[in-house]
């Protein structure tokens, strides 16, 4: 058995903290594979709430999530998702969120998730987050901009206060290319 990848251990973390009925957030709905994910980990009664800018990927997403009978609970937003304040009420927690940082693969490499709005939304689930919930962040940095958002992102996630936050860091060392590496941030 091999050890697991960044993506395949995001959705590990996720599935320990995720339980139906929850509501989570997919940052970066891309091509879809989170947001099926996590719908099929809330269920029925669950709801997730999906953010991307391009609308080609929205639209694959909400037909995947038609053709397999999860679209009932989840919500799809063409907006940045430094805007996801916008979509929770105050006391809405957020069970688990995960954001996948980079371009969209196959898409244009010249959209690129960017630290103030990726920090931002960050900083906005934060104060969701119940006991046990966890914010997911897969780093790619091998593109122009990566470097650069990796670094911020690290940043912030070191200076977290360990009283109420745990971080983890979680990727190989030992590849070339820049491998994906995943953080993630779980409230105590």
């Amino acid at each position: 058995m091999n050890l697991p990848n960044a993506l395949t251990y995001s959705h590990t973390l996720l599935s320990e903290c995720v339980a139906p009925g929850d509501t989570v957030v997919d940052a970066t709905v891309g091509n879809g594979h989170d947001t099926l994910f996590l719908a099929n980990l809330v269920g029925k009664t669950g709801h997730v709430i999906g953010f991307d800018i391009q609308p080609a990927a929205l639209k694959e997403t909400q037909t995947q999530l038609t053709l397999t009978g999860l679209a009932p609970q989840v919500d799809l937003h063409a907006i940045g998702h430094e805007h996801v304040g916008d979509f929770l009420e105050a006391t809405t927690q957020v069970a688990g969120a995960i954001f996948n940082l980079g371009y969209l693969p196959g898409g244009d490499k010249t959209l690129i998730t960017k630290p103030t709005t990726t920090l931002a939304a960050v900083t906005t689930l934060l104060d969701h987050l119940p006991r046990g919930g966890r914010i997911i962040l897969v780093v790619y940095s091998g593109h122009p901009g990566g470097p650069t958002e990796r670094h911020a992102v690290v940043d912030f996630c070191q200076h977290l206060p360990q009283k109420r936050y745990q971080v983890l860091q979680y990727g190989f060392i030992n590849q070339v290319h820049n491998p994906p590496f995943l953080l993630a941030i779980e409230r105590r």
